[in-house]
């Protein structure tokens, strides 16, 4: 392959980020970056989210599981995020795909497996485990849940999580350069979609993400 390719590793052990580089080895002279925490992956996007694929643990330090996937998923759309976990039942593979990542490896995976799943992605595609039947979901308040969620725009969507990051709205719209009134705007439509009344709620249902897929881990 000619193109150089960038990569993220976000994994906090070491030697499964060697696992990942030594499959990513195959794509030419790619560009592989490796972090081990969530606090690196967003500080990594803020300062450049030029890259060609995100590969994200899904419990780092930092992290709550796949809020921490919502959180990077509106922060940039620019990149493809493919979510590599140890919990690799379709239910985890499922939320996370409808979550938006574009692709799903599980630890316990082989090197020609890790390979392929990332080639389907740098192709446009969806990668998924092997003979894996997504189903449907069970847990009718997380589909609800997922369903609202898909609703936010993305900057309502990181206006949420960094709501969960317990920021002020002052504190929010400097961040994101723009006004507290703007930000109060999106806070009203966050509530008005998530189904609640304030922002203690709103957070409490974003977490329910991050916990559910933690307490199955």
């Amino acid at each position: 392959m000619d193109q150089r390719y960038r990569f993220v590793i976000a994994d906090d052990h070491p030697l499964f980020r060697g696992a990942l580089k030594h499959a990513l080895s195959s794509f030419g002279d790619a560009r592989i970056e490796e972090v081990g925490d969530f606090d690196a992956v967003k500080a990594r996007i803020v300062a450049d989210d030029d890259i060609d694929l995100l590969l994200l643990d899904l419990t780092m330090p930092g992290s709550s599981g796949l809020s921490g996937l919502v959180a990077l998923r509106a922060m940039s759309s620019n990149f493809p995020i493919v979510v590599v976990s140890a919990r690799d039942d379709a239910e985890t593979v499922r939320r996370a795909i409808e979550l938006g990542a574009s692709g799903f490896i599980s630890k316990s995976a082989g090197m020609d497996q890790m390979r392929k799943a990332v080639e389907t992605v740098l192709a446009g595609g969806i990668a998924l485990p092997d003979d894996l039947d997504l189903g449907e979901e069970r847990d009718a308040e997380i589909s609800d849940l997922i369903q609202r969620l898909q609703s936010l725009t993305p900057q309502q969507s990181r206006v949420l999580t960094m709501l969960a990051e317990g920021l002020l709205n002052k504190q929010i719209a400097y961040e994101l350069g723009v006004s507290e009134a703007t930000i109060k705007a999106h806070v009203s439509a966050i509530l008005q979609k998530l189904g609640v009344d304030s922002r203690t709620q709103a957070v409490i249902r974003l977490s329910r993400i991050g916990t559910e897929q933690q307490a199955s881990a």
